[in-house]
């Protein structure tokens, strides 16, 4: 049973790094959930408060997420057609991946030129689109790296506690 609690603890570690870039996928809860099954593991000894923390933290992180594309984006002079052209030139750059290294540049390049695209629409001005745009990637950027973050370390926890 061990090596099934294993297992699910590992597919949820991965399927958080995944999330960390995808739109959609709480990358930062499935890495929580990955080290609560671990603690099912006859070897493992987490306390109450480190999954209690961790648990917040991911709430935390997730709803940060969601925030700062909106507030980095404002504070760069953008609208909302920003913050959402950046989340579909994201979607569009996860449909790519699978397609070769351009997939992963893709990644980086379509949320800037979504968001671009989405300003350039509501304010017709590239000076002020371009800026705007900078902010929701920024915003985009510094999300997935908190998500990525939180990912690492909870698979460093994993690991330390596994071996």
């Amino acid at each position: 049973m061990n090596t099934v609690f294993i297992i699910i603890a590992i597919i949820l570690a991965i399927l958080g790094f995944v999330g960390a870039v995808t739109p959609g996928l709480p990358g930062p809860p499935l890495s929580w959930f990955g080290l609560l099954i671990l603690g099912f593991h006859s070897a493992v000894d987490f306390s109450t408060t480190m999954l209690v923390v961790t648990a917040i933290l991911a709430v935390a992180i997730t709803v940060l997420d969601y925030v700062i594309p909106s507030l980095s984006t404002k504070k760069f002079g953008g609208s909302k057609a920003g913050v959402w052209g950046c989340n579909i030139g994201l979607v569009i750059s996860i449909i790519g991946l699978p397609f070769g290294p351009q997939g992963l540049l893709g990644v980086i390049v379509w949320p800037f030129l979504g968001a671009l695209i989405g300003e350039l629409i509501v304010s017709h001005d590239i000076q002020v689109s371009l800026k705007s745009a900078t902010g929701a990637f920024a915003g985009f950027l510094c999300g997935s790296g908190l998500k990525l973050i939180y990912a690492a370390a909870i698979v460093f926890i994993m690991i330390l506690q596994l071996f």
